[in-house]
């Protein structure tokens, strides 16, 4: 397998020079945009940095066309022929320092803003006990405090020989004067910043309700005390999520991949095989069953040489089954599945009656993050002829708002495996969790 890496002033150019250099059969595995040169800041460029692969032994001779631009400079591997495990690694290698750096960097500084909110939150509870005359209401019972509000109700409604339910409170933010603990009747929905973030991501009224209710009734020593980590410990109370993936002792965990055309399931599959084989070093075969589309089998056949993965093509059941038992030693078997239309009954029929066999799988539902409400519902509901056990969102990354998600996990209660967030492979996944999904939906700023 021959990797190489092209650098160029733009993307088109940088494309242009792997298509010249490997042939229109090459694979893309990964696209950055970086800045290089200069002096303390000053006299930098933008530079297009694009890692393709092409086995030699299907290398495409590049069409002859005009004389190009002299070509950008790029890296050529080492004398010594790398292995496919090593050429993967190595691409790796620099994404990971830059985001070991990003880490530190965000670590550092949400030290620093932690010890100067410490500073200003000392300064005004003591500015806030002179003005209340020695007296903070955060060192009042909560019970003492919901006594005093009845007082007033009552005070207020014969003064105004009303009823005191006509009285209407202003609302509170999540952690306001009286603790994160507070009643639902403390946080109106239609009032909150929460509840407008939740509103303007697309989540439904009643969820939107319920997500603030919940949050409310979280315990005061809980350790999240920001809004958006205590909207997190809420998700995570409402909606389920999959975590690892836990192996089997004696047998193969084995998980086909379903869902609609344009997914993204092939490009998820290979995700998946280099998280658990070179990111946690599990044994891992690759099965695929996508013989319609056209260089579906050759993209994937390029990703498992270049992880050093085996891979089966079975276009039938009899084959399906004889491809898992030749790996039953692994500890992973992803079954890559072809895209089929929520609105053809008799393709989905068909992979059903495929899937059927006596093999113990888990199905996996991809669906793009960019579907519609109506349409992610519809499309569960035909899917549901596979028993699935899981939903994986692609296509984070080319989304706005995430209310949707949100809407069909708690409606239909789903179980959440994963997030891809790019083209690339293996960097564009990530395991789901409670925190991922508040930081989505809670932007930066709305506290």
């Amino acid at each position: 397998m021959l990797v190489k890496t092209f650098q160029a002033a733009s993307m088109p150019e940088a494309l242009r020079m792997v298509k010249a250099e490997l042939g229109p059969d090459a694979m893309i595995l990964s696209t950055k945009k970086e800045t290089t040169g200069g002096f303390l800041g000053f006299f930098s460029k933008q530079v297009y940095r694009v890692t393709a692969a092409i086995d030699p032994a299907h290398k495409s001779a590049p069409r002859q066309t005009a004389p190009s631009p002299a070509p950008a400079v790029y890296r050529e591997a080492p004398p010594r022929e790398r292995t496919a495990r090593e050429e993967m690694e190595s691409s790796m290698l620099a994404p990971l320092a830059r985001e070991l750096k990003d880490l530190r960097e965000k670590v550092e500084s949400l030290t620093r803003k932690e010890e100067e909110s410490r500073v200003e939150a000392k300064s005004a509870d003591e500015e806030a006990d002179r003005a209340d005359g020695g007296i903070n209401l955060k060192n009042i019972p909560r019970s003492d405090l919901e006594e005093i509000k009845k007082l007033l109700l009552a005070t207020l409604a014969k003064s105004h020989e009303g009823d005191a339910k006509d009285v209407q409170w202003p609302a509170m933010d999540a952690g306001a004067s009286t603790g994160a603990g507070q009643s639902g009747a403390d946080l109106l929905p239609e009032d909150s910043p929460l509840a407008r973030e939740l509103a303007a991501s697309g989540v439904s009224t009643g969820l939107i309700r319920t997500i603030v209710d919940t949050l409310n009734a979280l315990p005061l020593e809980s350790g999240n005390q920001t809004v958006k980590g205590r909207l997190g410990e809420t998700l995570g109370r409402l909606i389920k999520f999959a975590g690892t993936l836990k192996l089997k002792k004696n047998s193969p965990r084995i998980i086909a991949l379903v869902g609609p055309t344009g997914v993204g399931k092939t490009t998820t599959t290979a995700k998946l095989a280099a998280m658990y084989a070179l990111n946690r070093g599990n044994k891992v075969a690759l099965i695929t069953m996508d013989i319609f589309r056209v260089g579906a089998v050759e993209q994937l056949k390029t990703y498992s040489r270049i992880m050093g993965i085996p891979l089966e093509v079975a276009s039938t059941p009899k084959e399906l089954e004889k491809a898992v038992e030749k790996h039953s030693a692994c500890d992973l078997i992803f079954i890559d599945t072809a895209g089929r239309s929520h609105k053809d009954k008799e393709k989905l029929d068909e992979m059903k009656h495929f899937l059927e066999d006596k093999i113990p799988m888990e199905v996996y539902l991809c669906l793009s993050a960019t579907t519609k409400d109506r349409e992610l519902e519809e499309i569960l509901n035909r899917f549901r002829i596979f028993q699935v056990s899981k939903v994986v969102f692609t296509k984070i990354d080319e989304c706005e708002s995430f209310g949707n998600m949100v809407n069909l996990l708690m409606k239909d209660n789903l179980q959440i495996a994963y997030f891809t967030t790019g083209q690339r492979v293996p960097e564009d996944i990530e395991i789901a969790t409670p925190a991922k999904l508040a930081d989505m939906i809670y932007r930066e700023g709305a506290e």
